[in-house]
């Protein structure tokens, strides 16, 4: 009888630990994809786009005040004849109903006051209260766009900058310039009100408007 051998194998199982070969992820600490500080240098860039009429209202301002060597009978004068056309321009683009016709009608603005300012018949200012009186009557008899209460607030402002210039040219230029220049930061708050309601004019308009309007003002009060 032949004896098998019987040769038992027994396998060892060793568990090895597995090495932790997870690293932690890189989480970005600023603005990029890649870890990257994010450039400084866009945001004034990005600023100057959103506030271009701020930034070319204060423009405006500094070229037009920057002499300062006028009497103060001729500013108070210059100014005062240019602030009728404040409001004649809301009335205006109120009636056209469209508020995309704000900087054209600027511009048009502009150039009659430099029609007026060619002429010695008919002073600037009493021209354009008359315009805008003009403005009003079609109104009131065409109808309005925007509703009777928003004509009659256009109106008022019409009414009430139209007198703040006529009556601070007509009186001694040391009372004058505090009527004007009250006309001017008025009229600078009546923009920012229709900035915040997005009402008649452009929003660009409303901006730089009321910024040139209160540069304006302090001009008048305390720089002259």
């Amino acid at each position: 009888m032949s004896a098998t051998t019987h040769t038992r194998h027994t396998t060892h199982t060793t568990t090895v630990p597995q090495a932790t070969t997870d690293a932690p992820a890189t989480v970005p600490t600023s603005g990029t994809a890649s870890g990257r500080p994010a450039s400084n240098g866009r945001r004034p860039v990005e600023m100057l786009k959103r506030r271009w009429p701020t930034a070319l209202a204060v423009a405006l301002v500094i070229l037009t005040t920057a002499d300062g060597s006028g009497e103060l009978a001729d500013t108070v004068g210059a100014f005062g004849d240019a602030l009728p056309l404040l409001p004649l321009l809301y009335v205006i683009i109120h009636q056209v109903g469209n508020p995309r016709v704000t900087w054209p009608v600027l511009g048009a603005g502009v150039a009659t006051m430099v029609a007026l300012g060619a002429q010695d018949v008919l002073s600037q200012p009493v021209a354009l209260v008359a315009i805008a009186l003009a403005v009003l009557v079609w109104g009131a008899v065409r109808g309005t766009p925007h509703g009777r209460a928003t004509f009659g607030v256009q109106a008022a402002g019409a009414f009430v900058f139209g007198a703040l210039a006529l009556v601070g040219l007509a009186v001694d230029p040391d009372l004058g310039r505090y009527l004007v220049a009250a006309g001017w930061f008025f009229h600078g708050v009546w923009d920012f009100v229709h900035l915040k309601l997005d009402k008649v004019v452009a929003r660009s308009f409303a901006e730089w408007c009321g910024v040139v309007d209160v540069l304006i003002a302090v001009h008048l009060l305390f720089l002259l």
